[in-house]
């Protein structure tokens, strides 16, 4: 039984071997990357082939002109102990003219048998708008790359809002590694305002109906200040585009060629309505939006030349900044101050939002009650497109106490920019006629304590004077002890501007060696002119220096010398810097 089995498994053993060694059909065939082109295209043709052969004859290729080919291309492999094989002769044409073209028959000799590829029907016709064979990093870069100038609005009103956004599009078969612009617009007549963006970021959407990526490059906010047709400047930018191509790299990666390609945004017309005079109230000032409107006062109680603050507050969104408050008519009796203008406003793409505010400052100076008339203001509403007025409530003024104005009553002559000069009777005071005054008391310096502490001040600083100036004299005497305290002073300021330049490898080693020149031209005495590595290794073997001290002050001289030419790290310039001081303060103990 068990023998049975075995008979059995080699036989089926034996005949999958002699499968997998049967010798695989050849073929030999012609490719075409489309079988209808625009005359203004190009076809691409490929010979492909599954064993390697000799004496390849192409066709004439009737009707085109080569433009590149043959190249060859080779590909092997082993898989399972299967290898395959693949070797392509590839040709570029271009048509010559428009019409119905063949291309004949090639032919290859392959284990000295001849074999040939069928026949292939092209058709040439006219030249089309974008062609599609084979294509330039140019090429590819401006059907992948475009700017664009979303407009919010393209008819607004005068003084309404609309927000411009400028986006670059691109497809997913190309990167941007940097911009610039080129040409910023100057939105003439048009009052601009820039939202920043604060981080770019990639997105998904669709331009033309097709996928693609963008970002958002810049934002502004536009009201219009001028009726009819306006033009925005296009924005243009300068590109560095990342193009994948069909090339590879050592490791089978694609590889990416890089071009600069210019877009802009192109024109874009406004067509700005007027507001309509039908209805346009007599205090229009320009508002246009959706506002609120107030008059308030911070008290309405309070007595004669006390202050108050009345606020004229416009809240809302809308162009804010771009009209004028309206002013409130007071009494002749109430004095006034120039009013203090605030503004809370924040832009974003919908437009201006917050508030703008009068404080007037008034002090009336009269008991009495004192009316703040209603006052009105006007605004366009372009989504209503109509006028609306809003009017403030009448504040009345109580005053308590204060001199009576027997000039004007509390509901007096309103001010028109002139105010009548009214007696008070606490402006002024009366002038006495007999002054009550005492004599004050007089002091004097002479015979005084301070008078004889500064005539015994001289004799106390004379022992304090021939003190320091016998000091003097004897750091002046000492030529030798002053030249090595000046070398020492002079090595400190350049170890501290060598501590300034750390970081900057340049101005530190320069700045470290002259501070190492100056320390030893005072402490061995040697001139500039002296002062080689070689000489000052002498010197400081006669000084009897120890040798690691030595060598750490010419190894730091080298290093000076070797910055000028190689990269040093910020954490070598610490270790030199601390070295040079450890180096400096174990020559003074020995030098």
């Amino acid at each position: 039984m068990i023998k049975k089995y075995l008979i059995l498994i080699s036989s089926l053993l034996l005949s999958v071997f002699a499968f997998a060694q049967e010798p695989e059909e050849v073929t030999f065939e012609m490719f075409v990357s489309k079988e209808k082109l625009g005359i203004n295209e190009r076809l691409r043709v490929d010979f492909k082939m599954n064993k390697d052969g000799d004496n390849f004859v192409q066709p004439d290729f009737e009707g085109f002109r080569v433009l590149m080919g043959p190249s060859q291309s080779i590909s092997s492999s082993w898989i399972n102990g299967v290898r395959s094989y693949s070797k392509t002769y590839s040709y570029t044409l271009a048509p010559n003219a428009r019409g119905k073209f063949r291309i004949k028959q090639a032919s290859i000799v392959i284990n000295g048998k001849t074999y040939k590829s069928l026949a292939k029907e092209i058709e040439v016709t006219a030249a089309v708008d974008k062609p599609n064979g084979q294509k330039t990093v140019d090429d590819v870069a401006d059907e992948s790359l475009y700017l664009v100038a979303e407009v919010s609005k393209t008819n607004p009103y005068l003084n309404e809002a609309i927000t411009v956004v400028y986006k670059l599009y691109f497809s997913s078969n190309i990167g941007i590694s940097n911009y610039r612009a080129l040409d910023n617009p100057k939105y003439n007549n048009f009052w601009s305002q820039d939202i920043p963006v604060s981080r770019l970021s990639a997105q998904n959407g669709t331009y033309k109906g097709k996928p693609f990526r963008y970002v958002v490059l810049k934002r502004v906010v536009l009201y219009p200040q001028k009726s009819g047709e306006l033009e925005i400047e296009p924005l243009s930018l300068d590109v560095t585009v990342d193009v994948l191509t069909n090339k590879r790299d050592f490791f089978g990666g694609r590889i990416y060629s890089q071009t600069n390609k210019t877009v802009s945004a192109g024109k874009r017309s406004i067509n700005v309505k007027a507001l309509p005079e039908t209805g346009k109230p007599a205090d229009f000032s320009g508002a246009v939006g959706s506002f609120d409107f107030s008059v308030t006062t911070s008290k309405k109680h309070l007595n004669a030349s006390e202050s108050l603050q009345a606020k004229v507050e416009v809240s809302g969104k809308g162009n804010l900044k771009l009209f004028q408050l309206p002013e409130p008519n007071l009494p002749s009796s109430l004095e006034v101050y120039e009013p203090e203008f605030d503004e809370k406003i924040r832009t974003n793409l919908s437009g201006m939002q917050g508030k703008v505010s009068n404080n007037y400052t008034i002090v009336p100076s009269f008991k009495g009650k004192y009316p703040i008339p209603s006052i009105s203001f006007s605004y366009f509403d372009p989504k209503a497109e109509k006028y609306r007025t809003l009017s403030s409530d009448e504040v009345i003024i109580d005053v308590l106490q204060g001199p009576t104005n027997n000039t004007a009553s509390g509901s007096g002559n309103l001010s028109n920019n002139k105010q009548s000069v009214v007696s008070n009777g606490d402006s002024f005071k009366f002038i006495k006629i007999n002054p009550d005054l005492s004599a004050t008391s007089a002091s004097f310096f002479f015979r005084s304590t301070p008078f004889y502490l500064w005539m015994t001040l001289p004799f106390l600083l004379i022992p304090i004077a021939i003190f320091f100036g016998k000091k003097r004299e004897a750091l002046a005497s000492d030529v030798a002890g002053n030249k090595i305290r000046r070398a020492n002073k002079l090595a400190r300021k350049y170890l501290s501007t060598a501590r300034k330049a750390l970081g900057d490898k340049e101005a530190f080693y320069v700045a470290l060696e002259k501070g190492l020149h100056n320390y030893l031209k005072a402490k061995l005495k040697i001139e500039t002119s002296e002062f080689s590595k070689d000489k000052i290794a002498t010197l400081l073997t006669e000084r009897e220096v120890d040798e690691s001290t030595k060598d750490g002050f010419l190894n730091l001289l080298k290093n000076c010398e070797m910055a000028r030419y190689s990269p040093f790290s910020d954490v070598q310039m610490q270790q030199d810097y601390d070295k040079a001081s450890e180096v400096i303060s174990y020559l003074d103990k020995q030098l």
